[in-house]
């Protein structure tokens, strides 16, 4: 065994033990507010637990991540530098997604960024997940079992926190496919000891159809999906507010923070929608979540799960830190993954951070407002995360294109966001092989529209490609 992999392994093993440290493996909650302890922990008791991670992780993922290692290089920093969270910010620059894009380009088809090797994925692997890159090439993710482990403690303080109990059945109503947000409401479910209806794979009719028969309390997708199986069921004869429906857990999509939109949903269900707010680049596990709270004041808000996450917001022009309470973007350090610890990430959504005592009894921070959207240009369409150049990629791989587009966002009148795309070329009947085309590098589906050639604008300076239409 080489002086490197023995280095590795001794900083691996330091690392799963503070974590360890910290681990309740629960299977119900502590008491009838609170899954676990944690959740009322005092801000020193959080801050200690915090320095304490931190002091581990930085040794582990100079050890186990080239990405980190030649970040801590070229900055000159070395682990032992990074031993607390005042010597982080001081000394760590942001990590940006676009860092992670070009690592991910250069070493496919996982980067660099994980400590998840082939190693630890033959040995202990759980499940991949993956996120879009503005490049095409998608960052990816593996997780292990030791990983589930947390993402479900984790999430049933979040999902308790929200207001599950026992005698509630989910509907999740999601494809299932490589994303990470209804994969860790599943796992976690099963962990509380609550059953599930599967709803993968159906149409909204379908779906309907299930909740009539069979009674859910809890639905489980995006918002704009439960705006728009809620049209379905009126359009079928049904209130969708006279159902079994009282919880509504969503992710994917900023709303609660979004003026109308968290009244629409509520009243058109009769139910409480919650939040489940994460990335899953500092997954395994959600990040931000619902207290019985969390619409009580003026404004809405979310816990963040501070004893496994440090979480700040930072200015979107120098990303440099800004004063509690100032709007800012989203920047996770996660202290809960023997897959994916990642130091001072850009989740980059904007809110205003607040550790004002919470009158649910709980101490971690909260992000005001809940959270409002990314800063850049990435598309978030019915939870699904893509960039502009992807949909360019995808129109420029199909023979014959012209040399522009337009990607339009609408609402329906049943209140779906969809995505027309727009394109040029000489055969009007090739809509739909584009449309297959963006289906396969988006994982999206949409409308396309062919035009002529030379029909759209051109300019000279940075063309104008996006037009979000959506209802706010």
């Amino acid at each position: 065994m080489t002086q490197t992999t023995m280095r590795a392994d001794m900083t691996r093993e330091a690392w799963k033990a503070v974590l360890e440290k910290y681990h309740e493996d629960r299977d119900a909650p502590v008491s009838q507010d609170y899954w676990s302890e944690k959740d009322t922990w005092s801000q020193d008791k959080i801050r200690a637990v915090q320095n304490e991670k931190i002091a581990a992780v930085a040794p582990f993922l100079y050890e186990n991540s080239d990405f980190y290692r030649r970040r801590f290089d070229k900055l000159g920093v070395a682990p032992s530098d990074v031993k607390d969270v005042d010597s982080l910010v001081a000394n760590w620059p942001v990590v940006t997604k676009q860092e992670m894009m070009e690592d991910a380009e250069a070493h496919p088809p996982y980067g660099t960024y994980t400590t998840c090797g082939e190693k630890e994925w033959a040995d202990r692997g759980w499940m991949l997940f993956s996120s879009s890159g503005s490049t095409g090439t998608p960052r990816v993710f593996r997780y292990t079992h030791f990983d589930r482990r947390y993402w479900e403690q984790a999430n049933a303080r979040a999902l308790y926190s929200g207001g599950l109990r026992k005698g509630d059945v989910g509907l999740p109503m999601t494809g299932f496919g490589p994303h990470v947000f209804a994969w860790g409401v599943q796992y976690t479910l099963a962990k509380m000891g609550l059953p599930v209806v599967p709803g993968g794979g159906m149409d909204g009719k379908a779906r309907a159809s299930l909740i009539e028969r069979f009674n859910p309390t809890t639905l489980i997708c995006t918002p704009s999906y439960l705006l728009y199986l809620g049209r379905v069921m009126q359009d079928m004869g049904k209130d969708p507010a006279k159902t079994s429906v009282k919880w509504l857990v969503t992710g994917g999509e900023p709303f609660s923070g979004v003026a109308g939109t968290l009244e629409r949903i509520q009243d058109l269900w009769g139910a409480k929608s919650v939040e489940f707010y994460g990335c899953t680049e500092a997954s395994p596990h959600c990040g931000g979540y619902s207290c019985p709270e969390y619409q009580e004041g003026d404004e809405p808000f979310v816990h963040l799960m501070e004893d496994i996450q440090y979480w700040e917001t930072v200015d979107p022009d120098g990303l440099t830190p800004v004063a509690e309470g100032e709007r800012g973007l989203t920047v996770c350090t996660n202290l809960n993954s023997e897959s994916s610890a990642q130091l001072r990430f850009l989740v980059g959504d904007y809110t205003r951070l607040s550790h004002e005592p919470c009158a649910c009894g709980r101490n971690h921070v909260r992000g005001m407002g809940c959270m409002t959207g990314r800063s850049d240009d990435l598309i978030n369409l019915r939870g699904i995360k893509f960039f502009p150049v992807q949909i360019e990629e995808a129109v420029r791989s199909y023979p014959g294109t012209g040399d522009e587009f337009q990607i339009r966002l609408t609402t329906q009148d049943d209140g779906l966001d969809v995505m027309t795309v727009v394109v040029e070329h000489p055969d009007s009947s090739k809509a739909d092989d584009v449309a297959k085309s963006i289906r396969t590098h988006c994982e999206i589906r949409c409308a396309v529209e062919v035009v002529a050639p030379d029909t759209l604008p051109k300019t000279e300076m940075k063309a104008k490609r996006v037009f979000d239409e959506r209802n706010k």
